[in-house]
């Protein structure tokens, strides 16, 4: 094969084993070119990628995942890995919609074992994967994961089951130093530690040499060899794992082709769990990537004019950069603000925050459950925490949220991010649950701004709370609605529009298309319809909402959130507990499915809470007002 053409070529990992070493660090290079010129058109996880090329390659190389198994922790990293089994032809349609999923997807491909999109499953997935396959010639199993999410709880905990597995396991550690910003805690220190250091096995290695070359008496030897032990305790950065029962190699350089084969075959061939570390570098082969991996973590759509990535404008600020700038504002006139983050300061918008005030800044590492557990003691200490997470993150903290933070009756604050439709980053992300899952908690205030003017009044209220609150924001940019912007008050909603003909009863970020859905109606039917900007989902606005029920007239509830166990079920439970006929009421939100990666505006389209969709649900009601609610969702 011509070396410029071996890409092209490849569209089965088998074919890899036809290539020299020299023709595989080729082919790395071209899967780094590759990625580049997509990710660039179609925005996407770039650094990763571009950091496990020679990776992906070497132990597609060594491994046969057509039988064994490969799994990716979190699955960012995966971009190689679908080009070289068979969908590199169809690469440029990444993260667009009816194109390739942004990560392991079983539906595109046998060669995926799990959809993964959050951090530290992969050890436990592929232990049950190794407890299910015990018979003689059984797949072997391997799960990647990077030095950040190698510390999430999950992982740990499969770690200390999976090291009692009687056969063969392998753990590939990927350390890159770098979650999305820098690796925070301990074990990154103690990484730190094994990167600078000679390799344990050299070490012994030379160690036993030196022993086996002097003609020593039983005695003198039997001290060496306790000296040789107390290397392997003091000097060996991987005691750690091997203390919990996985033999430790490494670290090794993930960029050498020829090293890491070798590497693989050896470890292949064991009959035990297996740590491998690998270090590699983040944005390799893109300069702009290495300069900025963090930028380039996961990044839109970009052009390169002189060696630099130039993005194109926004339609303005993104409720991200809203929030960071009221959360700055808010720490300058309180300093009981504290801000927390797990591994996300730059997608939360904590990264100004964490400039301007340092020292009340935390970054916990990908471990959501612990930055609520701590933020429960911080605010059990007097400060007034702002814990800011993605909704589809912050579920996996809900315990904590539950036991330590409302059962104690604690103000902490969450700040859900990508709240509702995320785009491009598809199913796994989708922040469609989290009213669902907060609402039942006893003392919990969930409450939600429909603009940027809203937000800093939104986190006024709730660090002045003296129980927990949960505001939830959309990834998108924050509109500007204009008119007064009131205080938040408990339970109570604003009316942002009348009208006489029924109501938009909208919460959070939903108002902005149902004024539009409003004044569309208005100007093609002369229909004149209200607009609520709800506020607060619990508590809800009793007496406005018992109005409009009342009223008769046609009341289409809105959320970006799934319609079963959200703000429209709140409704609902409200004129059940009043003994109100809701016969007029329809519940407009995400349908019972996983939305597939998009745009976001694509995604709104799709299930109807966009301004035509809200505008034709409204007419659909108007002319059918008998019709089953489940007809409004798509």
């Amino acid at each position: 094969m011509a070396e410029e053409e071996i890409l092209d070529q490849i569209t089965s990992p088998h074919q890899l084993r036809r290539l020299s070493a020299a023709q595989l660090q080729q082919l790395a290079s071209e899967l780094r070119g590759r990625i580049i010129e997509v990710v660039s058109r179609c925005g996407g996880h770039l650094a990763s990628n571009l950091g496990v090329a020679e990776l992906t390659v070497a132990l597609h190389y060594v491994f046969d995942f057509s039988r064994d198994r490969l799994l990716w922790d979190v699955g960012h990293q995966s971009y190689a890995h679908k080009i070289l089994t068979g969908r590199g032809g169809r690469f440029d349609t990444l993260r667009q919609a009816g194109g390739l999923s942004g990560f392991p997807d079983p539906s595109e491909s046998p060669y995926d074992v799990f959809a993964a999109g959050h951090a530290g499953t992969a050890i436990s997935t592929a232990a049950g994967l190794a407890w299910a396959d015990k018979f003689p010639d059984a797949p072997k199993v391997v799960a990647v994961v990077g030095d950040a999410s190698i510390v999430n709880g999950l992982a740990l905990e499969g770690i200390n089951n999976a090291a009692m597995l009687k056969r063969q396991f392998l753990i590939v550690l990927n350390d890159n130093s770098m979650a999305i910003d820098r690796t925070m805690g301990a074990l990154s220190q103690l990484l730190d530690r094994v990167r600078l250091a000679r390799t344990y096995d050299d070490i012994k290695h030379q160690v036993e040499q030196l022993l086996n070359r002097l003609p020593l008496g039983e005695e003198i030897s039997d001290a060496l060899r306790h000296i040789r032990d107390g290397l392997r305790t003091t000097m060996h950065g991987g005691q750690v794992f091997e203390a919990l029962g996985f033999r430790y190699f490494g670290p090794v350089d993930g960029h050498d082709m020829r090293g890491l084969v070798r590497m693989l075959r050896r470890i292949a061939q064991l009959d035990y769990p297996v740590l491998l570390h690998v270090r590699t570098q983040k944005g390799r082969g893109c300069q702009y990537a290495v300069e900025d991996p963090c930028r380039f973590h996961s990044t839109s759509a970009y052009v390169v004019k002189g060696g630099k990535a130039v993005f194109a404008e926004g339609a303005g600020p993104t409720w991200t950069e809203v929030f960071a700038d009221a959360l700055v504002r808010l720490g300058r006139r309180d300093k009981r603000v504290v801000a927390i983050t797990a591994a996300m300061p730059d997608g939360t918008g904590l990264t100004k925050f964490r400039e301007i005030y340092p020292a009340r800044y935390i970054d916990v590492g990908i471990n959501e459950s612990h930055a609520v557990a701590m933020a429960a003691g911080l605010a059990k200490a007097g400060l007034r925490p702002v814990v800011a997470i993605y909704s589809t993150f912050m579920q996996r903290a809900l315990d904590q949220v539950f036991q330590e933070v409302a059962l104690q009756k604690l103000p902490v604050v969450l700040c859900m991010d990508r709240a509702g439709l995320v785009g491009a980053d598809g199913a796994g992300h989708q922040g469609f649950m989290d009213i669902a899952y907060l609402r039942p908690i006893p003392g919990i205030t969930l409450l939600a701004p429909a603009d940027a003017a809203e937000m800093p009044a939104a986190l006024d209220f709730a660090v002045a709370s003296s129980g927990a609150c949960a505001i939830r924001y959309p990834r998108d940019a924050a509109p500007a609605l204009g008119g007064d912007c009131p205080p938040f008050q408990a339970g109570r909603a604003r009316v942002m529009r009348e009208g006489d003909d029924g109501a938009l009863l909208c919460y959070g970020a939903t108002v902005e298309a149902a004024l539009a859905a409003a004044e569309d109606l208005q100007q093609r039917d002369g229909t004149s319809i209200g607009v609520i900007n709800a506020r607060f989902a619990k508590p809800l606005d009793a007496t406005l909402i018992t109005r409009l029920i009342t009223s008769g007239k046609p009341v289409v509830v809105c959320e970006e959130h799934s319609v079963i166990g959200g703000f429209g079920s709140a409704v609902m439970e409200l004129a059940s507990a009043r003994g109100l006929s809701a016969a007029n009421v329809r519940l407009l939100g995400l349908p019972d499915r996983f939305i597939e990666h998009a745009s976001r505006e694509q995604q709104l389209a799709e299930v109807g809470l966009d301004s035509a969709g809200l505008a034709a649900a409204m007419r659909d009601v108007i002319l059918n007002p008998t019709r089953d609610t489940k007809k409004l969702i798509r």
